[in-house]
């Protein structure tokens, strides 16, 4: 829409033909050629190419990450069924949503960070096997849930921290005979 000038505003020449801004005229570049981005990762260096694997920093990141991340998320469920079950009659709305977001926020904290140790506990461990066993293969990780759930619960007692890294073991060696049974029988 070219740029009109206001009555009171208006010039003796006022048939005089504006011409609109087009910022797009003089770009020679086909708008397609923008937009087509690589698929496969990039990587500056060849050695960032030829690895199969996260670093060890990445690996750390994700897995707190993600277990901070379902920590949460599952607390908060939890608090929200104890704020609830926390209701009492004559409450009103007001303090009945109250209830809810601190039993919410509370659990939720409280399970984020359980799971975000747990998570970091076995990052590290899982790094610390694969450097000094170099290789990478499914006992690392067995091992890794094994220390993990050990030293997880090792505050407790001997006998704590044994059930808890069978139990560590047990659930990682069962994530990842899942892992390999869906990569087999699950195209994608």
């Amino acid at each position: 829409m070219a740029y009109q000038t206001p009555d009171h505003e208006s010039n003796s020449d006022s048939n005089t033909p504006t011409r609109l801004y087009n910022p797009y005229k003089d770009l020679e570049v086909p708008i397609r050629n923008l937009y087509q981005l690589p698929t496969s990762p990039e990587y500056l260096f060849v050695e960032e190419a030829r690895r199969k694997r996260r670093s060890w920093g990445e690996n750390l990141t994700f897995y707190t990450g993600c277990g901070y991340l379902a920590g949460a998320v599952g607390g908060a469920g939890v608090g929200f069924v104890e704020g609830v079950k926390s209701f009492e009659t004559g409450d009103s709305v007001k303090l009945r949503v109250n209830r809810i977001l601190n039993s919410s926020g509370h659990a939720g904290r409280s399970w984020g960070n359980r799971l975000g140790v747990i998570g970091l506990l076995y990052a590290g461990i899982e790094s610390g096997i694969e450097a000094a066993r170099d290789t990478d293969d499914v006992w690392n990780s067995v091992a890794a849930g094994l220390g993990t759930g050990a030293l997880y619960r090792a505050a407790r007692g001997v006998r704590s921290a044994a059930v808890a890294g069978a139990v560590g073991g047990v659930v990682v060696g069962v994530a990842v005979t899942a892992k390999q049974a869906l990569k087999r029988y699950v195209p994608i």
